[in-house]
């Protein structure tokens, strides 16, 4: 059996020239550290010098008054040879001048008075013990980071590169002669110039991941790349997110906040869904985009930033703009570079790249192995026309590796409207002609309603781009929903 491995207790030097009180404070101290006692401070000096003794002594208690040499010149040159040494005073004295003297020459940590309490002694000499060891954790820490700087420097590089490469454009998944194309082509010609873009397309076509491209392929990609979705909060919640607050600004408002401006300075930041925001807040935003700067909620402080906007929106923003929904001015502000994000349904031969990527995404998130699609799966996949976009195809196979039991993906694992999606004619037919009734002039003005709805959900309410996939104007398009009882829809009317 091996010996039990003994642990040194921390050492205090006792410095005091009577006697009786050495004695004292030794049985105070004993129990808890290794007590070296001297009468003079001489002796004292002789015992720091012993390197056995010197090695394990953190704290140095002496006497005020000695004969010869006081305890704060005494400390004063023990803080000039071993600066470490947590340093106190004990005295019976009050001098007011002895004290400043002593925390001014001779770094005193504590000055304790005479009588001395046995425990508020022992309390005061472990805590000075406590601030001898972080001071050598943080001399050792210090000198852990001098030596790792290259180390770490080249670690950040690393993962600045994989950053680069996960969300630049190498991140954005497409196929030779994808629409994709031309849209990064785009981006690598405008990323490097501090000019704000709008991204515009449908919900779920991945507008986020083109504004990271476009951060990570700029100057600015070693900075920040912060995100708000204007549409999930309202009006007054908005400002204070974007432009923080003071404690106070408003009842909640229980400490300051630093807004997302701040947190972007540097870098980018990302506006999405901007459509949705209301003109009175527009007018905020555009202020703080033409001056670079603002106000929190509360401060009369101004605040100076270097952020790069990009903007968001699957709404036609210049429609907005002749409607007056949308400001002007803020529009151009932001549309300086338009950059239009195709949906899925036109980039069919991205589909089973895209397909695999988020396989092997989904893969990471659920801790599954899968190996991949049955043909049988991925034809059914080619055949939907994704309304969701990336999103729902993101979902769709998060889905299936879910509830996958073999390492390949069989069509059976796919939800209903993907089982339903490629319906023949007929089957189409079917669906669309059910329920019918009348003549044929009567039946095809109900078919035209069904058709003017399904566009106008389609489209989220979006009247232009519904009009422009049913080949009408804006205003027949308006005409034929006022004559179908469509115009005082909620989603007509959006």
């Amino acid at each position: 059996m091996n010996a039990p491995v003994l642990r040194r207790l921390p050492a205090v030097l006792v410095i005091d020239d009577e006697l009786r009180s050495q004695e004292a404070l030794r049985r105070t101290l004993e129990e808890d550290f290794e007590v070296f006692c001297a009468s003079s401070a001489d002796e004292g000096w002789e015992i720091l010098e012993m390197e056995e003794a010197t090695a394990g002594i953190r704290v140095v208690l002496c006497d005020q008054r000695m004969p010869g040499t006081t305890g704060v010149q005494f400390l004063k040159e023990v803080r000039q040879r071993w600066p470490d040494m947590v340093r106190i005073i004990l005295s019976g004295y009050t001098d007011a001048e002895d004290i400043i003297t002593g925390v001014n020459e001779a770094g005193i940590w504590q000055y304790l008075l005479k009588p001395w309490q046995p425990e508020q002694l022992l309390l005061t000499l472990q805590r000075a013990s406590e601030v001898w060891r972080l001071q050598q954790e943080n001399q050792r820490l210090s000198l852990d980071l001098r030596t790792a700087e290259p180390t770490l420097r080249r670690r950040v590089e690393h993962k600045q590169e994989k950053a680069r490469s996960a969300f630049g454009l190498a991140g954005l998944v497409r196929a030779p002669g994808s629409p994709l194309d031309p849209v990064c082509a785009l981006i690598a010609r405008i990323a490097p110039y501090d000019l704000s873009v709008m991204v515009t397309g449908e919900s779920g076509t991945g507008k986020e991941m083109v504004a990271r491209a476009i951060h990570y392929e700029s100057s600015r990609a070693d900075k920040p790349f912060i995100t708000e979705n204007c549409g999930a909060v309202p009006d007054t919640l908005l400002e204070s997110e974007l432009f923080g607050y003071k404690r106070g600004a408003f009842t909640g408002a229980v400490d300051d906040r630093i807004g997302l401006f701040q947190q972007a300075d540097g870098g980018t930041l990302f506006l999405d869904e901007i459509g949705e925001t209301s003109p009175a807040f527009q007018v905020k935003l555009l202020r703080a985009l033409q001056e670079g700067e603002f106000r929190p909620l509360g401060s009369n402080k101004v605040v100076s930033v270097d952020v790069r906007v990009i903007a968001a929106t699957n709404r036609d923003l210049e429609e907005d703009v002749r409607t007056g929904r949308f400001r002007e001015d803020l529009y151009y502000r932001l549309a300086t570079i338009p950059v239009h994000v195709p949906p899925l349904r036109e980039r069919p031969m991205d589909l089973p790249l895209l397909a695999a990527r988020l396989l092997e995404q989904s893969c990471a998130t659920l801790g599954k192995r899968v190996r991949g699609f049955a043909e049988a799966t991925l034809a059914r996949l080619a055949a939907y026309p994704w309304p969701g976009n990336v999103r729902e195809l993101q979902n769709e196979i998060l889905r299936l590796v879910a509830l996958a039991d073999d390492e390949l993906l069989g069509p059976e694992l796919l939800s209903p409207r993907l089982l339903q999606g490629p319906a023949t004619v007929a089957q189409a037919s079917d669906e669309w002609t059910d329920g019918l009734s009348g003549n044929l002039r009567e039946r095809m003005d109900q078919l035209e309603r069904r058709v003017l709805l399904a566009a106008m959900q389609r489209h989220h309410g979006n009247k232009s781009r519904a009009a422009n996939e049913l080949g009408l104007s804006r205003v027949g398009l308006r005409a034929k929903l006022a004559r179908h009882g469509l115009a005082d829809d909620g989603k007509a009317d959006e």
